[in-house]
């Protein structure tokens, strides 16, 4: 099976999920969109309220200042893969659960088997959380590893782990968009080396 068929599999059985009660409070899960070819992966924490409504990630405010660090490095969000730990909003977007979390990931983890990635962007503390236990490295506060490179083995060759704060700081935090854009600079120069 190829990889859009495998892809498209995974999306359907998303779409239809009600592993946990998440599953019957959305209005559209989120499975991820992009390129299914994709050399970087980027990995939110859970849909919110715009990406609840129309079922594609990182649509909402976040989501712009993403599509604009991205343009920055000379990226369009067509060229690379994104989806979130949990596939369904949480109510008032709230944090994801354990629970939640622990019912979803699998999803992540096929996804991540299926376009076997160079490079996963974690974008926030809760995908960094669950990626960086996921390749068995310790997690740190984001605050202290963003833009940090791990190197993880896998069946499949290497993968290179690099958590950033999640785009939606740049809104709240405005001082902390200089460091998301250092940070899209080196996974450009990092994407660079690999090729």
């Amino acid at each position: 099976m190829g990889k859009n068929e495998a892809m498209k599999k995974l999306e359907e059985k998303i779409k239809t999920c009600r592993k946990c009660p998440l599953g019957e409070l959305r209005t559209n899960a989120v499975p991820g969109s992009g390129s299914y070819g994709a050399k970087i992966m980027f990995v939110g924490e859970a849909p919110g309220y715009w990406e609840d409504q129309k079922g594609l990630p990182f649509v909402g405010r976040a989501g712009k200042v993403l599509d604009e660090l991205l343009a920055g490095i000379g990226l369009k969000r067509e060229e690379v893969y994104i989806t979130n730990v949990v596939k369904c909003r949480p109510p008032n977007n709230r944090d994801p659960t354990e629970e939640e979390i622990n019912a979803c990931s699998p999803y992540l983890d096929k996804q991540i088997d299926i376009i076997r990635p160079k490079i996963i962007v974690p974008l926030g503390r809760h995908s960094m959380t669950y990626i960086l236990k996921k390749f068995s490295f310790e997690p740190e506060p984001i605050s202290k590893i963003h833009g940090k490179i791990f190197e993880a083995r896998t069946l499949f060759g290497k993968i290179i782990i690099m958590p950033m704060y999640h785009p939606a700081v740049a809104l709240y935090k405005p001082q902390l968009r200089e460091e998301l854009e250092k940070d899209f600079k080196k996974l450009k120069e990092t994407l660079e080396n690999l090729s």
